[in-house]
């Protein structure tokens, strides 16, 4: 307690050294709890269910994160007891809750009965959903479902009366049995769940455009495995009766035949199991490289504020040798004053981490809202853990052991003699490189590397906000008309939303407006395998095409040229020859640039189905456009005409759809009103919601505008702290020095000399950092070159650039003693001295 009360007073007699210690900690301490807290709840943090490591996914070889697999392959998996210990199922969903006029969205899954069984999740109210109630009938109790503790907590106060109340969905009335753990959030790591209802309750609430009927719902498949089985053991398990499962779930088709474009390599990929025990989740390799490089660049930031604080305290340590060496003479042992510096450096350690721990809390909850989008929020626990806590307790007792250890090794090293000569004439300072002079090359190194980054960074973000899409992006309203709770026949949905399209274009402002299922770089695919005649043999994954379905109208409405042939007309319906536009990169893949015209796409047969199969004939070739990443090269893309196809694979996608609206000019915002009453004049029972294209794509660079952000903010705050330390330990070397330097200046030395004199060290320090920090940057390089776009890793104009800014900033930094440097009078300091 004694050593902590002397810490406590000699940080209080130095506030503003002590303050700015304590901050610089702080934001080191919190950028690298907060990025390490989104790292573990994202990658590690294991699932609050029973035994979670014996969790496990059923996936394929090729399928990079959670594959969905039809029902009938759940089912089919589910009836083989003997391949694990239990097995469950779910699929996503979206519902709604309507009030008057009021409706509100609500996130949920369908599961299977053994689900929350399977997991071993506890409930917090009322029961969980059991194998009994998912059955088709509506199960042993009616239509059920179990509500989070969230939801629970947001829509009904925590009312234990739920139990046993029936809810709404999609108009439909369903019974709450229970309320899950609080801590559960589902197995889908970065969203959540207000509801779980069972998968046979599907049908249900769904009615006629149920997607279960007809076999067309996509399911994760979990598995618990058996005591002492490995996941080597239950892969050769489940391979050994893949051809079984292949051939008893092989879609119906009027055509086995090997020309179908599905069936032919339909589950042909090895089955395998994958750990579950941290959930599932398509984040993963979005975020997972990109976390690990900001945890990296932060680690840096803490580094460099670690050096400019070692180096505060050096200085401090400096100033104090007459009161240490005191104490030596008097009789303390040197640990005891090792021991007293290092409660110090804890104490400014303690006090940084605290802070930094309450930055981190606050941050963490920041980068998650500004990662998320309007269509895709995210949502992570980021309670504390174990993990998170051992990280903080270590960070903490890392900045103790880099700020601490040298100071006070150094300071302890006096001699009871020191206690005369600092009261005795002033030593000549020495020009040699020290441990301060170290500690300011690390930093100036280290700092540099994080100016390339940011400069990698921010100029890889500038490339794709910036780049050329193949279609205009500003004056394009996105309308998206749900159908799902108006009294619209699924034969009729495509008549109307014609009429809606005619009805929009007639619109005051728009100056054209078609309609589409798919909107340009919403994160929706539709890729089926096709087949192209005369073109190339390739494989599965090779013939897999970007698709969308339109109306007349689309190209121009949203500018992408037509290149040959022409473009789709209202003739093109059902009952005309099917057809199809494609895109020159479909060309170049299919037909080694070799025109497309009258050439013929072959869908799967499961598409067409119960129909016959009839190729599409190619009528028009447009330019290449971005889908669905701006990150990726233009992909082969075949535009169908929307009212052409009235087969149910293609009914079931027309529950919603887009009707893309160009503006005359102007903000495409403020057409949303008289576009929203335009349509409500045709059905005013269809959901409209509205968004400006602009947002979107701007939504799809949410990653690579928060790591640039972020880059560049730990670019300055290293810039700032190299600044500092640079200017600290030129300013103490010129204090030093003041002796040497009023002679130099009384024997004829002019005011340039000294300048040179004081800034060809700084000159020395720079350069020594920069080099040093050029090697690490090309030797990282390889560590974030799958984060960047349009430009190398080992870029010569970033690294060139950060070296200049480095260079600007620390000619102003040591410029300043510098110049009080050549203001010193001559005769005051012979006098002092």
């Amino acid at each position: 307690m004694h050593d902590l009360r002397l810490a406590i007073r000699a940080l209080r007699a130095t506030p503003v050294v002590s303050a700015v210690a304590i901050l610089s900690l702080a934001l080191g301490i919190g950028a690298n709890t907060a990025l390490y807290s989104l790292a573990n709840s994202l990658l590690l943090r294991p699932l609050p269910i029973r035994e979670p490591a014996r969790l496990v996914v059923l996936s394929d070889t090729v399928t990079a994160g959670p594959q969905y697999w039809f029902f009938s392959v759940w089912e089919d998996i589910r009836q083989r007891s003997g391949l694990f210990d239990a097995v469950c199922g779910w699929a996503p969903a979206r519902f709604k809750h309507t009030e008057g006029s009021e409706t509100e969205p609500i996130s949920g899954a369908w599961v299977s009965g053994s689900y929350l069984e399977t997991l071993g999740v506890r409930a917090e109210l009322g029961r969980l959903l059991i194998p009994g109630d998912d059955r088709l009938d509506g199960g042993v109790s009616g239509p059920v479902m179990v509500v989070s503790d969230a939801f629970w907590q947001r829509r009904f106060q925590r009312d234990p009366s739920v139990i046993g109340r029936p809810f709404s969905l999609n108009g439909v009335p369903i019974s709450i049995v229970g309320v899950t753990a609080r801590d559960f959030f589902g197995t889908d790591v970065g969203s959540t769940f207000d509801v779980l209802l069972p998968i046979a309750d599907e049908p249900i609430v769904r009615g006629r455009d149920s997607s279960l009927k007809r076999n067309g719902m996509g399911f994760v498949i979990l598995a618990r495995l058996k005591p002492g089985q490995t996941r080597e053991a239950a892969t050769a398990a489940l391979r050994a009766v893949q051809p079984q499962i292949r051939e008893s779930t092989r879609p119906p088709s009027v055509n086995r035949g090997e020309r179908d474009p599905y069936l032919k390599d339909y589950l042909a990929d090895p089955f395998t199991v994958v750990s579950a025990a941290s959930g599932t989740s398509i984040l993963r390799r979005r975020y997972g490289p990109p976390l690990l490089a900001l945890l990296g660049a932060a680690g840096l930031v803490f580094l460099v504020a670690c050096a400019n604080i070692a180096n505060v305290l050096l200085a401090r340590a400096s100033a104090r040798r007459h009161e240490l060496s005191v104490r030596v003479a008097l009789g303390a042992a040197r640990w005891r004053l090792v021991r007293q510096l290092l409660v110090e450096s804890a104490l400014l350690a303690a006090a940084g981490g605290a802070f930094g721990v309450w930055l981190a809390s606050a941050a963490s909850r920041l980068l998650v809202r500004q990662f998320s989008t309007q269509n895709e929020p995210i949502f992570l626990d980021l309670s504390m853990d174990w993990r998170l806590l051992v990280f903080a307790i270590a960070i903490a007792t890392a900045a103790v052991l880099v700020v601490g250890v040298m100071p006070a090794l150094r300071a302890s090293n006096v001699a009871p003699i020191d206690a005369l000569k600092e009261h005795g004439r002033g030593a000549v300072g020495t020009s040699s490189i020290g441990v301060p002079d170290g500690l300011v090359v690390a930093q100036i190194a280290l700092s540099l590397v994080l100016v390339v980054a940011a400069g990698l960074f921010v100029r890889t973000f500038t490339s794709l906000a910036t780049r050329d899409l193949g279609f205009a992006r500003d004056n394009i309203l996105l309308a998206r008309i749900d159908s799902q709770h108006a009294i619209i026949d699924p034969a009729q949905r495509i008549p109307t939303y014609e009429r809606v399209r005619q009805a929009v274009r007639a619109t005051p402002g728009v100056a054209d407006a078609a309609l589409s299922v798919m909107t340009p770089v919403s994160n929706l695919v539709f890729d089926p395998p096709i087949e192209v005649s005369g073109g190339r043999d390739l494989s599965l994954a090779e013939r897999r095409v970007y698709g969308n379905m339109i109306s007349p109208g689309w190209f121009h409405t949203f500018g992408v040229p037509l290149v040959a042939g022409r473009e789709l007309l209202d003739s093109d319906r059902v009952g005309s020859e099917p057809v199809a536009v494609v895109n020159q990169a479909f060309a170049q893949r299919f037909l080694n640039g070799a025109s497309p015209l009258d050439h013929f796409i072959t869908l799967p047969n499961l598409m067409v189905e119960p129909a016959r199969n009839v190729p599409i004939r190619i009528i028009g070739v447009v330019a290449d456009a971005v889908y669905v990443s701006l990150r990726e090269p233009a992909r082969a893309t075949m535009y169908l005409p929307i009212a052409q196809h009235d087969e149910p694979f293609f009914v079931r996608g027309l529950e919603s759809v887009a009707v893309n609206v160009r503006t005359s000019g102007g903000s495409p915002a403020l057409l949303a009103k008289s576009v929203a009453a335009s349509i409500a004049r045709v059905n005013p029972q269809l959901t409209v919601t509205f968004r400006p294209l602009a947002d979107q794509v701007g939504d799809s660079l949410a990653r690579e505008r928060v790591m640039a952000t972020l880059a560049g903010f730990f670019g300055s705050l290293a810039l700032l702290l190299a600044a500092l330390g640079l200017y600290g330990v030129t300013a103490y070397n010129v204090s030093s020095r003041r002796t040497e330097i009023g002679i130099r200046m009384a024997l004829g030395a002019g005011p340039g000399s000294v300048v040179r004199l004081v800034m060809s060290r700084v000159t020395m320090l720079v350069g020594v950092g920069v080099v040093a920090g050029a090697g690490v940057s090309v030797w990282a390089a390889k560590f974030v070159a799958a984060l960047l776009y349009g430009l190398e890793a080992r870029d010569p104009a970033t690294l060139t650039g950060a070296a200049v800014t480095l260079a600007v900033v620390a000619a102003v930094s040591g410029g300043l003693p510098a110049w009080r440097a050549s203001r010193i009078d001559p005769a005051e300091v012979l006098r002092n001295s």
